[in-house]
């Protein structure tokens, strides 16, 4: 190695230091999260997407304007559909979110989002970026939030996945020294870390979950894991009722199937890569991740979708109508809950556990052997009704 290998490759790392160093200033500036309860009205943007997006986010809406129809009549909650966010439209403005779109966005203050497709290598699409990824860093959304609930199996789980920092946050940024030694960088900052723990804590105070497990690899990653670790421990000393426990993410993701140790598993809360991967783990005990949904919240801006893609194979094939709607549901009932509608959001979570695990009259299938995205909606908010009287 030379000293002008070494010298170049420096040079890089204090420019990415100033930029997350001005990154973490930025993040300081920012005030409180939204209070729902003093604004006048709550925007609500329905963005449908690709592929089957349009078809699950449309029923998804439909069961929220039905569970939301007293504020919506009051004008408390507006819905506001925004259908730029196709990857014909991402195409043609070679953008991954279009700026005419991503105005309509922010103009909201939650979004239900649909699947968009990411294209790949064979894709007859340009490489854009992923618009999910766009839209987290244009909204900074640093929290991934997923529910997985099983209850016949006692799993009860919902993860806090920091979206904008450690090993994702500069991963396309990483130096190639010499042609035998690469660098990569894992970036994290005080503001980032407590706010991630106490949007857990925070959520676990308001479901009544009596866990909060904090996941690292802090004994080998020492500094970044470490920093993470003691600030989320610290977080958790102002809520005492809580239990505050740590694990590392291998042994974790082994205890996640055994039997006896995952039930007392409540609310985890974690970095980004570890999350990235323990999440689709988790979420297989649901029964993949076509019914699980997710949550991208920050403190201006939230987005609830799916966590599994656009399905264009479905819609290829002329079955987009059976498009299993139970993962835009799922982030129907966070979204209920990040607004402040608590009740509702519970009692929507009630109609699913009923709809999809115990009763389970309707079966989706995802072809004519099952029923319609907009049957099961019908089916949920028919469950909806009998649980109000």
């Amino acid at each position: 190695m030379t000293e002008l290998e070494i010298k170049s490759a420096v040079e890089k790392f204090e420019a990415l230091i100033r930029e997350q160093s001005d990154r973490s200033d930025t993040i300081k500036a920012q005030g409180d999260f939204v209070d729902y309860e003093k604004l006048d009205k709550i925007i609500i943007g329905v963005c449908g997407g690709d592929g089957i997006g349009p078809v699950i986010t449309k029923e998804s809406a439909r069961v929220l304007e039905y569970m939301l129809a007293d504020k919506v009549e009051a004008g408390k909650i507006e819905f506001k559909v925004i259908d730029g966010l196709t990857i014909e439209n991402r195409v043609a403005a070679n953008k991954a979110i279009p700026d005419d779109v991503l105005e309509e966005l922010k103009a909201c203050h939650v979004i239900l989002k649909g699947p968009t497709t990411t294209p790949q290598a064979g894709d007859p699409w340009p490489n854009i970026e992923s618009a999910n990824v766009a839209m987290r860093k244009a909204l900074d959304l640093f929290a991934n939030l997923r529910p997985v609930k099983v209850p016949d199996e006692g799993i009860d789980w919902t993860f806090f996945r920091e979206n904008t920092e450690g090993a994702y946050a500069v991963g396309s940024k990483g130096v190639n020294v010499t042609d035998d030694l690469a660098v990569d960088f894992v970036v994290t900052t005080t503001e980032g870390c407590e706010r991630i723990a106490k949007l857990a804590y925070d959520y676990a105070r308001r479901n009544k979950k009596e866990r909060v497990s904090i996941i690292t690899k802090a004994n080998i990653i020492k500094t970044t894991d470490g920093k993470f670790l003691n600030i989320c421990k610290n977080i958790g000393k102002d809520y005492p009722e809580i239990i505050t426990d740590e694990w590392y993410i291998d042994i974790t993701t082994a205890k996640l199937i055994d039997p006896k140790r995952r039930k007392d598993f409540k609310v985890f809360v974690l970095p980004n890569l570890y999350g990235d991967i323990i999440t689709d783990e988790a979420a297989e005990f649901q029964g993949g991740v076509g019914t699980a949904g997710s949550a991208n919240i920050g403190k201006r801006y939230a987005m609830f979708e799916a966590i599994h893609g656009s399905a264009p194979r479905m819609m290829r094939e002329g079955r987009g109508q059976y498009a299993d709607p139970c993962s835009m549901l799922r982030a129907s009932v966070m979204l209920l809950s990040h607004i402040g509608e608590q009740e509702k959001a519970d009692l929507l979570e009630k109609a699913l556990d009923i709809c999809m695990f115990d009763e389970k009259k309707l079966q989706i299938t995802g072809r004519d052997t099952g029923c319609t995205c907009e049957e099961f909606g019908d089916y949920v908010m028919e469950t909806v009704k009998k649980l109000r009287a």
